[in-house]
């Protein structure tokens, strides 16, 4: 793995950025990981429409979008915990945070250089996922469901996600544990939320799973399971704690020796 030479101590965001793009296209598991995410999505809706697994009331939007999505969080999630935490493996953290010792900036750059990459292959993805849903499911049978912003926010959700990855991993710093606690961050909240009676509404309306089914405007969406938050509240609100997250991560790459 390689990084552009950014000069010892005087490092900004946009030369760091550039040092974090040439990381991440340089490290195959991230790459790959990133492919694998805008692949699932029409993948998904070849798959579900074929199959004709759907419910009366489903839309084809929410037919053609949520299974891929589904997968498509937990590979971003994990893309975005792998890419920090194989610096850390390595040793290059010393030489990164040499060249830009300032710990925001760092995990700035390493959060745009996640996201971007899966805004360019998940964007795509999501519009050919729907557009295989349009040709292959019944118009007159399903509702077609209203598909923007609905792609846009799916994508910025399945982004926060990445950004997410990178806030976990740098706290846990060991690659395997952070791509389970990053996973488990994606699945719990939606496992447990039926398991908590009145509360489900609120658990499950700020789970990720949630915002994806308010996204895709899928039937499975009622308010008793997700809440009557709208869509892009609660895709706001898991912004929020992405961010939370990632100045966390800032405090204890400043506090915990690298």
């Amino acid at each position: 793995m390689t990084a552009v030479d950014l000069g010892e101590g005087r490092a900004g965001y946009r030369e760091a950025v550039w040092s974090e793009w040439t990381k991440f296209r340089s490290v195959r598991s991230t790459v790959l990981l990133a492919a694998l995410a805008g692949a699932v999505l029409p993948l998904f809706a070849v798959i579900v429409a074929a199959t004709g697994s759907l419910q009366p009331d489903d839309t084809i939007l929410g037919a053609s979008l949520l299974g891929g999505a589904a997968l498509a969080q937990m590979l971003v999630a994990s893309l975005g915990a792998v890419f920090v935490t194989a610096e850390f493996r390595s040793g290059m953290i010393r030489s990164t945070l040499t060249a830009c010792p300032r710990r925001l900036v760092v995990l700035a750059a390493k959060s745009t250089v996640a996201a971007g990459a899966v805004v360019a292959v998940c964007l795509p993805g999501a519009v050919a996922a729907h557009a295989v849903g349009l040709a292959m499911l019944d118009r007159d049978t399903y509702a077609t469901g209203d598909p923007f912003p609905a792609l846009l926010g799916v994508v910025l959700a399945l982004a926060s996600l990445a950004v997410l990855g990178v806030g976990i991993g740098t706290v846990v710093r060991h690659p395997a544990g952070a791509v389970a606690a990053v996973i488990g961050v994606v699945l719990l909240p939606g496992l447990l939320a039926p398991l908590l009676g009145a509360a489900q509404r609120w658990l499950g309306g700020a789970s990720l799973s949630g915002v994806l089914q308010k996204l895709t405007q899928s039937s499975d969406a009622t308010h008793e399971a997700v809440g009557s938050l709208g869509a892009w509240p609660s895709l706001a609100v898991v912004a929020a704690y992405t961010a939370a997250t990632v100045l966390t991560a800032v405090w204890v790459l400043r506090h915990r020796d690298t």
